[in-house]
Protein backbone atom coordinates (compact mmCIF):
# COMPACT_ATOMS: atom_id res chain seq x y z
CA UNK A 1 0.00 0.00 0.00
CA UNK A 2 0.74 3.76 -0.89
CA UNK A 3 1.21 6.61 1.78
CA UNK A 4 -2.38 7.16 2.97
CA UNK A 5 -2.06 10.56 4.03
CA UNK A 6 -1.64 11.13 0.14
CA UNK A 7 -3.19 8.72 -1.42
CA UNK A 8 -7.68 8.83 -1.65
CA UNK A 9 -7.55 5.76 -3.54
CA UNK A 10 -5.68 4.31 -0.80
CA UNK A 11 -7.67 5.32 1.85
CA UNK A 12 -11.40 4.61 -0.34
CA UNK A 13 -9.97 0.62 -0.62
CA UNK A 14 -9.78 0.61 3.37
CA UNK A 15 -12.88 2.31 4.15
CA UNK A 16 -15.26 0.42 1.31
CA UNK A 17 -13.74 -2.97 2.87
CA UNK A 18 -16.23 -3.64 5.89
CA UNK A 19 -14.42 -6.95 7.30
CA UNK A 20 -11.30 -4.62 7.57
CA UNK A 21 -13.19 -1.94 9.32
CA UNK A 22 -15.36 -3.96 11.15
CA UNK A 23 -11.43 -5.93 12.56
CA UNK A 24 -9.90 -2.92 13.40
CA UNK A 25 -13.08 -1.10 15.83
CA UNK A 26 -12.72 -4.57 17.35
CA UNK A 27 -8.80 -4.12 17.33
CA UNK A 28 -8.78 0.06 18.23
CA UNK A 29 -11.81 -0.53 20.69
CA UNK A 30 -13.68 3.16 19.89
CA UNK A 31 -16.92 2.34 20.74
CA UNK A 32 -18.41 5.30 21.11
CA UNK A 33 -22.40 6.38 21.26
CA UNK A 34 -24.62 3.70 19.75
CA UNK A 35 -27.32 6.05 17.59
CA UNK A 36 -29.23 4.87 14.56
CA UNK A 37 -27.82 1.54 14.24
CA UNK A 38 -23.93 2.51 14.04
CA UNK A 39 -21.36 3.98 16.82
CA UNK A 40 -21.06 7.82 16.58
CA UNK A 41 -18.11 10.33 18.10
CA UNK A 42 -18.39 14.20 18.47
CA UNK A 43 -15.33 16.30 16.98
CA UNK A 44 -14.07 16.77 20.65
CA UNK A 45 -14.21 12.68 21.15
CA UNK A 46 -12.28 12.56 18.02
CA UNK A 47 -9.59 15.20 18.49
CA UNK A 48 -9.26 13.61 21.82
CA UNK A 49 -8.38 9.64 20.19
CA UNK A 50 -5.54 11.67 18.13
CA UNK A 51 -4.32 13.57 20.58
CA UNK A 52 -4.92 16.90 18.11
CA UNK A 53 -7.06 20.40 19.69
CA UNK A 54 -10.40 20.38 17.41
CA UNK A 55 -9.32 23.16 15.23
CA UNK A 56 -6.64 20.64 13.35
CA UNK A 57 -10.33 18.42 13.04
CA UNK A 58 -12.07 21.26 11.77
CA UNK A 59 -9.34 22.60 9.02
CA UNK A 60 -9.19 19.30 8.25
CA UNK A 61 -13.36 18.91 7.69
CA UNK A 62 -12.76 21.97 5.87
CA UNK A 63 -9.87 20.76 3.60
CA UNK A 64 -11.60 17.62 3.20
CA UNK A 65 -15.35 17.77 3.53
CA UNK A 66 -16.67 15.93 0.59
CA UNK A 67 -14.45 12.98 1.43
CA UNK A 68 -15.58 12.71 4.93
CA UNK A 69 -18.78 13.29 4.15
CA UNK A 70 -18.73 10.15 1.79
CA UNK A 71 -17.26 8.36 4.50
CA UNK A 72 -19.86 9.17 7.16
CA UNK A 73 -19.08 12.50 8.75
CA UNK A 74 -22.97 14.35 9.10
CA UNK A 75 -23.69 17.51 10.38
CA UNK A 76 -26.90 16.23 12.51
CA UNK A 77 -29.87 18.96 13.19
CA UNK A 78 -33.10 19.38 13.09
CA UNK A 79 -35.14 15.92 14.45
CA UNK A 80 -32.00 13.62 13.99
CA UNK A 81 -30.46 15.79 16.59
CA UNK A 82 -33.21 16.35 18.91
CA UNK A 83 -33.13 12.50 19.29
CA UNK A 84 -29.69 12.40 19.55
CA UNK A 85 -29.50 15.16 22.22
CA UNK A 86 -31.88 13.52 24.33
CA UNK A 87 -29.94 10.19 24.16
CA UNK A 88 -26.57 11.37 24.38
CA UNK A 89 -26.82 15.10 26.13
CA UNK A 90 -25.38 14.28 28.96
CA UNK A 91 -22.64 12.74 27.40
CA UNK A 92 -21.89 15.58 25.09
CA UNK A 93 -22.55 18.30 27.35
CA UNK A 94 -23.86 20.12 24.39
CA UNK A 95 -26.05 23.07 25.70
CA UNK A 96 -29.95 22.76 24.11
CA UNK A 97 -29.94 25.49 21.82
CA UNK A 98 -27.55 23.86 19.87
CA UNK A 99 -28.89 23.67 16.43
CA UNK A 100 -26.17 21.46 14.81
CA UNK A 101 -23.66 18.98 15.86
CA UNK A 102 -20.96 17.10 14.02
CA UNK A 103 -20.79 13.42 13.81
CA UNK A 104 -18.15 11.01 12.75
CA UNK A 105 -19.09 7.46 12.45
CA UNK A 106 -16.27 4.95 12.79
CA UNK A 107 -15.21 4.70 9.07
CA UNK A 108 -14.89 8.49 9.11
CA UNK A 109 -12.64 8.35 12.44
CA UNK A 110 -10.77 6.05 10.17
CA UNK A 111 -10.73 8.24 7.52
CA UNK A 112 -9.51 11.35 9.65
CA UNK A 113 -6.74 9.01 11.15
CA UNK A 114 -5.77 8.50 7.58
CA UNK A 115 -5.43 11.91 6.95
CA UNK A 116 -3.91 14.13 9.57
CA UNK A 117 -0.30 14.32 9.46
CA UNK A 118 -0.02 16.18 12.86
CA UNK A 119 -0.39 12.98 14.94
CA UNK A 120 1.52 10.47 16.05
CA UNK A 121 -1.60 8.30 17.45
CA UNK A 122 -3.11 8.60 13.66
CA UNK A 123 0.25 7.73 12.39
CA UNK A 124 0.11 4.36 14.78
CA UNK A 125 -3.49 4.09 14.21
CA UNK A 126 -2.32 3.84 10.09
CA UNK A 127 0.18 1.47 11.00
CA UNK A 128 -2.52 -0.63 12.29
CA UNK A 129 -4.70 0.00 9.34
CA UNK A 130 -1.89 -1.59 6.94
CA UNK A 131 -1.23 -4.83 8.96
CA UNK A 132 -4.91 -5.23 9.67
CA UNK A 133 -6.00 -4.69 5.97
CA UNK A 134 -3.79 -7.16 4.59
CA UNK A 135 -4.34 -10.14 7.59
CA UNK A 136 -7.76 -9.64 6.97
CA UNK A 137 -8.33 -9.85 3.22
CA UNK A 138 -5.80 -12.59 2.84
CA UNK A 139 -7.74 -15.12 6.26
CA UNK A 140 -10.98 -14.14 4.07
CA UNK A 141 -9.60 -15.61 0.61
CA UNK A 142 -8.10 -18.54 2.28
CA UNK A 143 -4.69 -17.46 2.91
CA UNK A 144 -3.44 -15.88 -0.02
CA UNK A 145 -4.39 -13.51 -2.73
CA UNK A 146 -2.63 -14.80 -5.71
CA UNK A 147 -5.49 -16.89 -6.70
CA UNK A 148 -8.24 -14.18 -5.51
CA UNK A 149 -9.73 -13.78 -8.68
CA UNK A 150 -11.17 -17.41 -8.89
CA UNK A 151 -13.59 -16.56 -5.88
CA UNK A 152 -15.52 -14.94 -7.61
CA UNK A 153 -18.31 -16.42 -8.88
CA UNK A 154 -18.08 -14.70 -12.60
CA UNK A 155 -14.73 -16.68 -13.22
CA UNK A 156 -15.82 -19.92 -13.81
CA UNK A 157 -17.70 -19.49 -16.74
CA UNK A 158 -15.30 -16.96 -17.97
CA UNK A 159 -12.45 -19.58 -17.77
CA UNK A 160 -14.58 -21.74 -19.68
CA UNK A 161 -15.34 -19.23 -22.10
CA UNK A 162 -11.72 -18.04 -22.92
CA UNK A 163 -10.80 -21.68 -23.28
CA UNK A 164 -12.96 -22.64 -25.67
CA UNK A 165 -12.31 -19.37 -27.83
CA UNK A 166 -8.53 -20.08 -27.61
CA UNK A 167 -9.34 -23.61 -29.21
CA UNK A 168 -10.52 -21.62 -32.34
CA UNK A 169 -7.75 -19.43 -31.59
CA UNK A 170 -4.61 -21.79 -31.35
CA UNK A 171 -6.24 -23.75 -34.50
CA UNK A 172 -6.14 -20.65 -36.34
CA UNK A 173 -2.41 -19.58 -35.47
CA UNK A 174 -0.72 -23.18 -36.08
CA UNK A 175 -2.44 -23.49 -39.49
CA UNK A 176 -2.10 -20.19 -41.02
CA UNK A 177 0.61 -18.42 -39.09
CA UNK A 178 4.45 -19.18 -40.04
CA UNK A 179 7.00 -19.66 -37.03
CA UNK A 180 7.38 -22.60 -34.85
CA UNK A 181 4.49 -23.53 -32.94
CA UNK A 182 5.29 -23.02 -28.91
CA UNK A 183 7.26 -19.49 -30.18
CA UNK A 184 4.68 -18.66 -32.01
CA UNK A 185 1.60 -18.86 -29.89
CA UNK A 186 3.98 -17.24 -27.15
CA UNK A 187 4.36 -14.14 -29.01
CA UNK A 188 1.10 -13.43 -30.50
CA UNK A 189 -0.30 -14.15 -26.66
CA UNK A 190 2.19 -11.30 -25.87
CA UNK A 191 1.04 -8.96 -28.79
CA UNK A 192 -2.63 -10.03 -26.92
CA UNK A 193 -1.76 -9.29 -23.19
CA UNK A 194 0.05 -6.07 -24.53
CA UNK A 195 -3.00 -5.08 -26.20
CA UNK A 196 -5.16 -5.57 -22.91
CA UNK A 197 -3.30 -4.49 -20.12
CA UNK A 198 0.08 -3.56 -21.69
CA UNK A 199 2.35 -6.18 -20.08
CA UNK A 200 4.03 -9.12 -21.70
CA UNK A 201 3.04 -12.40 -20.05
CA UNK A 202 6.56 -12.68 -18.51
CA UNK A 203 6.60 -8.91 -16.67
CA UNK A 204 2.77 -10.30 -15.37
CA UNK A 205 4.38 -12.62 -13.64
CA UNK A 206 7.21 -10.82 -12.32
CA UNK A 207 4.44 -8.12 -10.52
CA UNK A 208 2.47 -11.41 -9.60
CA UNK A 209 5.69 -13.16 -7.95
CA UNK A 210 4.24 -16.15 -10.22
CA UNK A 211 5.80 -19.76 -9.52
CA UNK A 212 7.07 -21.37 -12.67
CA UNK A 213 3.91 -23.40 -13.04
CA UNK A 214 1.16 -21.17 -12.40
CA UNK A 215 -1.08 -20.76 -15.32
CA UNK A 216 -1.57 -16.99 -15.93
CA UNK A 217 -4.98 -17.16 -16.95
CA UNK A 218 -5.99 -18.70 -13.73
CA UNK A 219 -4.69 -15.76 -12.28
CA UNK A 220 -7.08 -13.02 -14.21
CA UNK A 221 -10.28 -11.33 -13.44
CA UNK A 222 -13.48 -12.34 -14.90
CA UNK A 223 -13.68 -9.23 -17.00
CA UNK A 224 -10.21 -9.53 -18.20
CA UNK A 225 -10.30 -12.84 -19.37
CA UNK A 226 -13.59 -11.93 -21.45
CA UNK A 227 -12.10 -9.51 -23.17
CA UNK A 228 -9.10 -11.59 -24.14
CA UNK A 229 -11.49 -13.64 -25.08
CA UNK A 230 -13.16 -11.15 -27.33
CA UNK A 231 -9.45 -10.51 -28.97
CA UNK A 232 -8.64 -14.21 -29.97
CA UNK A 233 -11.94 -14.74 -31.57
CA UNK A 234 -11.68 -11.73 -33.32
CA UNK A 235 -7.77 -12.21 -33.93
CA UNK A 236 -8.39 -15.97 -34.97
CA UNK A 237 -11.12 -14.67 -37.13
CA UNK A 238 -9.19 -12.50 -38.87
CA UNK A 239 -6.09 -14.67 -39.94
CA UNK A 240 -8.20 -17.50 -40.95
CA UNK A 241 -10.10 -14.90 -43.24
CA UNK A 242 -6.52 -13.47 -44.63
CA UNK A 243 -4.93 -16.34 -44.84
CA UNK A 244 -8.01 -17.81 -47.20
CA UNK A 245 -7.70 -14.57 -49.37
CA UNK A 246 -3.59 -14.94 -49.61
CA UNK A 247 -4.71 -18.28 -51.07
CA UNK A 248 -3.37 -20.52 -48.17
CA UNK A 249 -0.16 -18.00 -47.66
CA UNK A 250 1.01 -18.25 -44.05
CA UNK A 251 0.65 -15.03 -42.26
CA UNK A 252 4.11 -13.19 -40.68
CA UNK A 253 4.25 -12.58 -37.20
CA UNK A 254 4.52 -9.23 -38.18
CA UNK A 255 1.19 -8.60 -39.76
CA UNK A 256 -0.39 -10.48 -37.26
CA UNK A 257 0.58 -7.90 -34.86
CA UNK A 258 -1.05 -5.53 -37.39
CA UNK A 259 -3.80 -7.05 -37.03
CA UNK A 260 -3.94 -7.20 -33.25
CA UNK A 261 -3.27 -3.46 -33.19
CA UNK A 262 -6.14 -2.71 -35.80
CA UNK A 263 -8.65 -4.56 -33.37
CA UNK A 264 -7.37 -2.74 -30.44
CA UNK A 265 -8.32 0.79 -32.21
CA UNK A 266 -11.67 -0.78 -32.66
CA UNK A 267 -14.95 1.08 -30.97
CA UNK A 268 -16.17 -2.22 -30.42
CA UNK A 269 -12.78 -3.35 -28.05
CA UNK A 270 -12.56 -0.09 -26.58
CA UNK A 271 -15.86 -0.33 -23.71
CA UNK A 272 -13.84 -3.96 -23.38
CA UNK A 273 -10.33 -2.71 -23.12
CA UNK A 274 -10.80 0.24 -20.69
CA UNK A 275 -12.73 -2.04 -18.32
CA UNK A 276 -10.30 -5.11 -18.26
CA UNK A 277 -7.52 -2.55 -17.69
CA UNK A 278 -9.62 -0.80 -14.37
CA UNK A 279 -10.41 -4.12 -13.35
CA UNK A 280 -6.86 -5.17 -13.25
CA UNK A 281 -4.91 -1.85 -11.93
CA UNK A 282 -7.76 -1.26 -9.35
CA UNK A 283 -7.90 -4.75 -7.63
CA UNK A 284 -4.45 -5.92 -8.07
CA UNK A 285 -3.67 -3.00 -5.34
CA UNK A 286 -6.55 -3.80 -3.40
CA UNK A 287 -6.44 -7.41 -3.05
CA UNK A 288 -2.53 -8.37 -4.27
CA UNK A 289 -0.89 -4.80 -3.34
CA UNK A 290 0.42 -5.07 -6.57
CA UNK A 291 0.91 -1.83 -9.06
CA UNK A 292 0.42 -1.92 -12.74
CA UNK A 293 2.31 1.12 -13.51
CA UNK A 294 1.57 0.37 -17.48
CA UNK A 295 -1.77 0.95 -16.74
CA UNK A 296 -1.88 3.34 -13.16
CA UNK A 297 -4.09 5.67 -15.24
CA UNK A 298 -6.94 3.35 -14.88
CA UNK A 299 -6.64 3.19 -10.79
CA UNK A 300 -10.04 3.93 -9.20
CA UNK A 301 -10.65 2.66 -5.70
CA UNK A 302 -12.46 -0.83 -5.31
CA UNK A 303 -16.28 -0.92 -4.44
CA UNK A 304 -17.66 -2.46 -1.12
CA UNK A 305 -19.68 -4.79 -3.62
CA UNK A 306 -16.44 -6.10 -5.60
CA UNK A 307 -15.17 -6.55 -1.63
CA UNK A 308 -17.97 -8.62 -1.30
CA UNK A 309 -17.61 -10.60 -4.54
CA UNK A 310 -13.95 -11.60 -4.12
CA UNK A 311 -13.90 -11.76 0.06
CA UNK A 312 -17.22 -11.49 1.48
CA UNK A 313 -20.43 -13.32 1.01
CA UNK A 314 -21.26 -13.81 -2.30
CA UNK A 315 -17.45 -14.96 -2.39
CA UNK A 316 -17.24 -18.75 -3.41
CA UNK A 317 -14.49 -21.11 -2.50
CA UNK A 318 -13.30 -22.33 -6.21
CA UNK A 319 -11.29 -25.32 -5.18
CA UNK A 320 -13.93 -26.54 -3.27
CA UNK A 321 -16.65 -26.31 -5.96
CA UNK A 322 -14.33 -27.74 -8.31
CA UNK A 323 -13.99 -31.04 -6.23
CA UNK A 324 -17.11 -31.99 -6.87
CA UNK A 325 -17.36 -34.75 -9.64
CA UNK A 326 -19.39 -32.70 -12.32
CA UNK A 327 -16.80 -30.45 -12.11
CA UNK A 328 -13.59 -32.45 -12.18
CA UNK A 329 -13.52 -32.76 -16.43
CA UNK A 330 -13.67 -28.37 -16.25
CA UNK A 331 -10.93 -28.50 -13.87
CA UNK A 332 -8.44 -30.57 -15.67
CA UNK A 333 -9.10 -28.90 -19.09
CA UNK A 334 -8.13 -25.32 -17.05
CA UNK A 335 -5.25 -26.97 -15.93
CA UNK A 336 -4.13 -28.07 -18.74
CA UNK A 337 -4.30 -24.98 -21.01
CA UNK A 338 -1.82 -23.96 -22.30
CA UNK A 339 0.45 -21.55 -20.83
CA UNK A 340 2.16 -18.74 -21.58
Amino acid sequence: MNDLTVSNIERQNVLNNRHAVDALQENLGFTGMLFEGEYRFTKKMVAEFYDVDISTIDRYLSQYADELKHNGYVLSKGKQLKEFKLQFAHVINEVSKTTQLGLFNFRAVLNMGMLLTESEKAKQVRARILDIVISTINIRAGGGTKFINTRDIDFLPAAIEEDNYRKNFTTAVGRCVQGHKNFKYAQITDFIYQAVFKEKAREYRALLRLDKDDNVRRTLYAEVLRCISSFENGIGFAIEAEFKKNGGLQLTLERVKELITEQEQTPAMQPFIYDARTKMASRDVAFRDVFHNNIAGYLRAVTPEEFDRFIGDKSIDFDEIMELPENREVLKRLKQAEDE
